[in-house]
């Protein structure tokens, strides 16, 4: 049993959980190859500029998210599964989410049947992840399941032409899909959707929970600007476009009318190789400029100055993902509470020593780039 006063940052609930969780659940949810190392090590990039003299004495952190408010920007991102970290699955980190008034995104591969939620589990602000499946009845039933649950906005990603393969998988077959197939109540039960467009492939899949064929209509998944516009025509829902991290991909999104756009490398388990989301996050930024579009971050935060610096770079909020599951395997909800209460505390700490006292007003000038600041002293 883990000592409390053991539990006093994220990394400390990242070793925790690594004895908590079974070893191919940990090692499910930790792989990545080099773009989850550098979305990590690139925060190290930036350096903080403190603004002595000013007195924030008080910090305010709530600020608000497609204007729906929230009491600070953290939030929680789609993460699968979550009955490998613990049997509470979604709705332990939807009750830390409510109780810390901000958003949790809800993955469709989610442990937890949307139809099962109560009505006081989604009067918090929920948000739905989709996929554009390859059945497209698939993508509307999980738009009107949503919509009937009571979520509040649809993230889109978009990232996920194909599910990446990945070394780790190769040299730890424990880590993969037979592996998850195979642990109770873990698919992904809100894609057990059939169709006349998908019956006969889906009857002929003798799996649980018709794992494979879920995880077949991810791998097949695209999205297009006809998928966006299509979706837009029936549904009324704001929407956030996940994986964007070129400025030509955010104009097109603006284009489209898009609500948000999540900066995103999916986690470091898609293409590798990308650009570090905090090293793409200024130029998405700079291309949305002068729309009504949001920008939020997430990969690779764990600290409050890691906050800091993605919205001292313009993201309106962030979104934490393995972090949640690590708090989620060791101590339930209250250990994803705590996750949230650390990165709150240890972002407030970080706005009083730079002299911030607002999140809506955190000027770019308190955060230089490495290369620059150090180019400056020589």
């Amino acid at each position: 049993m883990v000592k409390s006063c053991d539990l006093v940052c994220v990394s400390d609930y990242e070793n925790a959980a690594s004895h908590a969780m079974s070893y191919g659940s940990f090692k499910y949810i930790s792989r990545g190859a080099q773009t989850f190392r550098d979305s990590k090590d690139a925060f190290s990039r930036y350096r903080l500029r403190p603004r002595a003299l000013r007195g924030a004495k008080e910090v305010n952190l709530s600020t608000t998210v497609l204007g729906q408010p929230i009491r600070f920007p953290v939030c929680i991102a789609p993460t699968a599964f979550q009955r490998l970290a613990h049997p509470c699955k979604e709705r332990g980190s939807i009750n830390a989410a409510k109780k810390h008034g901000t958003v949790m995104v809800f993955s469709s591969c989610a442990s937890t049947h949307v139809n099962t939620l109560c009505q006081e589990e989604t009067s918090g602000l929920l948000w739905m992840q989709m996929y554009f499946f390859t059945t497209q009845a698939l993508t509307e039933a999980t738009v009107r399941r949503a919509e009937r649950a009571g979520f509040r906005a649809l993230v889109v990603t978009i990232d996920s032409s194909g599910l990446a393969a990945q070394r780790t998988l190769e040299r730890a077959p424990l880590a993969g899909y037979d592996y998850l197939r195979a642990q109770s109540g873990v698919g992904p039960i809100n894609l057990d959707v059939v169709t006349d467009e998908n019956r006969e492939a889906y009857q002929s899949t003798d799996k649980p929970n018709h794992f494979l064929h879920s995880i077949y209509e991810i791998n097949q998944s695209h999205a297009t600007e006809e998928d966006i516009l299509w979706l837009k025509s029936f549904t009324k829902l704001p929407i956030v476009l996940k994986g964007v991290l070129t400025a030509q991909t955010a104009r097109k999104a603006v284009s489209l009318g898009i609500d948000g756009i999540l900066v995103s490398a999916h986690g470091g388990r898609q293409l590798d190789g990308v650009p570090a989301p905090i090293d793409a996050l200024s130029e998405v930024v700079e291309a949305v400029q002068g729309s009504s579009v949001e920008v939020y971050m997430d990969g690779g935060i764990r600290t409050g100055t890691d906050v800091l610096k993605a919205l001292a770079l313009g993201a309106r909020a962030v979104f934490i993902g393995r972090p949640v599951i690590y708090g989620l395997a060791v101590k339930g909800q209250q250990g994803v509470e705590h996750i949230l209460q650390i990165l709150r505390d240890e972002l407030e700490l970080a706005m009083r020593l730079t002299g911030v006292s607002d999140v809506e007003q955190i000027p770019l000038s308190i955060i230089v780039k490495e290369s620059d600041y150090l180019a400056a002293k020589l």
